[in-house]
């Protein structure tokens, strides 16, 4: 799937395929009060159509939530914008949403042996986690690293590896709660587009941790 997605595959295709294939998207839906659950089985020019809405704008929300793949840079200061656009504004985007969806998941089928008691707070948990890791990141070690490092450098980068370990403990938790993100047969939109939201976490917070670790933090000698 690529950055621009072309309007005319985007309108033949059904809410709910979309809520599952791009995380976010029913952030989308929900604004333009777009039902992706029940009624998910429209598609999604139909169902912009009956809202009054022009296909046009809801795809281009949809586009903007797709990042593209690319080579990381190899300058540091490009590296770090690398991960400050493709990673921390993408986690602080998409986690919320995962947290609201989780919700509502345990809250409507709470009761169902295959629901994922405890995912909400587990997100919470993790974004908690994440907001504090990321605004030490950018309010101690980039700086320190924009400027060309300081000869105690090793001391935040050990204690950002350290939370690094720790988020992939959480990761493993969450990929225990969701059945490595795999919805029953059973499961409504919402749990589906849950689960894909998870399992994009999942993969872009293992890639995020891995650049750091193995490229960022090593061009410091650590």
């Amino acid at each position: 799937m690529t950055n621009t997605l072309q309007l005319a595959e985007l309108g033949t295709q059904t809410v709910a395929e979309l809520s599952t294939r791009i995380p976010g998207a029913t952030a989308v839906f929900r604004a333009h009060k777009i039902d992706f659950c029940c009624g998910g089985h429209a598609r999604l020019a139909d169902a912009v159509e009956a809202r009054g809405l022009p296909l046009e704008v809801v795809a281009a929300e949809l586009s903007a939530l797709v990042s593209p793949e690319e080579a990381p840079p190899q300058s540091v200061d490009a590296l770090i914008d690398h991960i400050l656009t493709r990673y921390h504004a993408v986690h602080r985007r998409e986690l919320p949403e995962l947290v609201r969806l989780a919700r509502r998941v345990e809250a409507v089928h709470g009761e169902k042996p295959e629901a994922p008691r405890g995912l909400a707070a587990l997100l919470e948990r993790i974004a908690g986690d994440m907001e504090a890791h990321m605004q030490r990141e950018e309010e101690v070690l980039f700086p320190l690293m924009r400027a060309g490092g300081h000869p105690m450098i090793r001391l935040p980068i050990g204690a950002m590896r350290m939370e690094h370990d720790e988020h992939g403990a959480s990761l493993r938790e969450l990929a225990r709660l969701t059945h490595d993100h795999s919805p029953p047969e059973m499961a409504c939109g919402t749990w589906r587009a849950l689960y894909a939201g998870t399992q994009k976490l999942q993969d872009d917070l293992m890639e995020h941790i891995a650049l750091e670790n193995n490229t960022l933090f090593t061009r410091f000698g650590a």
